[in-house]
Formats: C-alpha cells, structure tokens, sequence
C-alpha cells in the first residue's frame, strides 16, 4: 500500500492548490438502499475529477530539470485535462495522447488549460503512440494510474472521508486503471482499518478481476460505454498489488445500471456527473454490495465531466 505517511505528505503538499471537496449526505437515495449514504463530490473538484489530485502532487514533486523537458501523458479525458491544468499552475508545458473518439467536452478541456493534443485512433494502442511521442521529444512521463506519487495523491480522497466521517463502515470506489483504487483503498485500510473498501467496474470490461485472476496486469477490451473514464487498456501493477491486499470485493454494473444512476444522482441529488462519477452509487442502488442496514456508506463521485448531449440523451 501507499504508506499513509506519503498520502499525507501529499496532502500538505496540495492544500491552497486543490479543493477540499464536500462530503454530502443524501438521505433520499441512501433510504432506497437502507444505508446512510454520503457522497464524496470530487465532481467539484479542480478539472472536474479527482484526476487533479495525483496529477498535481506528481508534477510539484519533479525536479526542475524534468519539468522544464516538458511533460507527455495519455488519457481519454480527466487525466489529461488535469495534467494540463497541473503544467500550466507549474508554469511547464505538456502534451497529451487521447483517443480521437474521447468525449468532445474533455478535448476542449484539455486545450483550454494549454496542452498540445495528439489525436490517436486505435485505443488498444494508445500507450504505443505515447512512448513513440515520449521518446522523439525527451518528455517527462505522467503515468495516469501506476505511480505511486499519483496515487498518494488520489489517496487524498480517502484521507479526507476518513477525516470528515472517522465512523465510516464502507467505501465504494469505481476502478478504470485503478489509480483512485489503490490510493483510497492504502487510506482508508491505514486510516480506517474496520472499513471495507468496494471496487466497482464495468460488467460488459471489467480489468481488475480479470488481472486478479491472471495474477499480472492484463490488456482488456473494453466496451463503448458512459463510463469512458473506466475503460484504460488495463489495471496498474501498483493498484494491483494494493488490490490483493486492500480491496474486500469487486462488483460490477451494466450501461443501463450506470445510466440510471447518472439519472438519479441528478435528479435526486442535484449533482451534475460523467458516467465514472455515477458507477459507485449505481452499484450501490442496484443492490450489487451487501451492506448491513443502516450502515455508513460513502460512494465516491470521482468526475463531472460530461458532454451536454450524453446528458439530454438520459431524459
């Protein structure tokens, strides 16, 4: 795991520079599952995700020199507007690999803050296209979900629910990469050890079960879906590894289970999500985790980044 003493280096190292998300309750939907659930909105978070965290951390813990190379990264979307948004505070410059069908409204956001955008067409090989850019210009790497310094600061998630909700009896984290995983699951277990930590992917691609299974990171296909910012090729070896040790169960929820809890998550709790930030509270209401009645649960909202035209299309 992520030693705790690290997550809260990386805490201090961020304060003034990120938001403290909110913790919300939501009685409404916590009554339908018979929980007391609270929703932890990195929704609200800077660049719209929890992204910004990690990404951060990792480019003020850089030398001078590697900054000043520049830096590259790959993402369909949140990891790529937060490395933008995190060179530009840095005063660096950055490129970004992205897929040339990722969401329109996180493209714009990506060259809103500055990044150089390269446009690739083949998902399966976007981590080819990023060393071949890596290694033709000397650029310093962000990886976007297997660095331990971007997870201590994904982990910050997990340290502030603990510190807002110390009774806390249950933690419901989506998993693409596993990044957001494994740095709330290394808080939470350290933090909280009474705690379970739930891992929730996409049924119709799921990456870290299978990884689990095979006892390796494996490459996966992953589907069309709402959920674009669950679907990286594969699970990091260091959210892996956290995950045998961390992680107490892994469910899975379909498109229209996703779907609907984008619906209710706006409709009921006023908060405006991307299909990734829904997933953990669509588990929960779909009745995929057993959790005892009453109990104190927190369903992380990893991201509000969403076209306007997905969310018409929910109606």
């Amino acid at each position: 795991m992520i030693p705790l003493s690290e997550i809260r280096a990386a805490a201090e190292r961020l304060a003034g520079r990120i938001h403290r998300t909110p913790l919300l309750s939501s009685e409404q939907l916590g009554r339908s599952a018979g929980v007391r659930l609270y929703l932890k909105c990195e929704s609200f978070q800077k660049t719209g995700s929890f992204k910004a965290r990690g990404a951060l951390n990792k480019v003020l813990s850089l030398s001078d020199a590697d900054r000043a190379r520049g830096l590259v990264t790959v993402s369909a979307g949140n990891h790529a507007a937060a490395v933008a948004w995190a060179a530009r505070s840095a005063g660096c410059s950055a490129v970004v690999v992205m897929p040339t069908d990722a969401p329109r409204s996180k493209i714009e956001a990506v060259r809103a803050y500055g990044a150089e955008i390269v446009l690739h067409p083949d998902r399966p090989t976007l981590f080819d296209k990023l060393n071949e850019v890596k290694e033709a210009r000397g650029l310093t790497f962000i990886h976007p979900f297997d660095d331990a310094v971007v997870l201590a600061g994904a982990g910050t998630v997990g340290l502030e629910i603990v510190e807002d909700l110390p009774d806390v009896e249950l933690v419901i984290v989506p998993v693409g990469g596993g990044g957001l995983l494994g740095g709330v699951a290394s808080a939470v277990r350290q933090a909280r050890p009474g705690a379970r930590v739930v891992a929730v992917e996409l049924a119709a691609g799921p990456g870290l079960a299978p990884a689990l299974a095979a006892g390796k990171p494996v490459t996966v296909t992953r589907p069309a879906t709402l959920a674009d910012g669950m679907t990286p090729p594969f699970v990091g070896a260091l959210p892996l590894s956290i995950a045998r040790e961390a992680v107490d169960e892994i469910v899975t929820v379909t498109e229209e289970e996703i779907r609907e809890g984008m619906r209710l998550l706006m409709t009921r709790a006023k908060l405006y999500v991307e299909g990734s930030g829904a997933a953990a509270t669509a588990a929960l209401l779909a009745g995929k985790i057993s959790v005892p009645p009453g109990a104190r649960v927190v369903a992380i909202v990893s991201g509000g980044n969403v076209d306007l035209e997905t969310v018409a299309a929910l109606a």
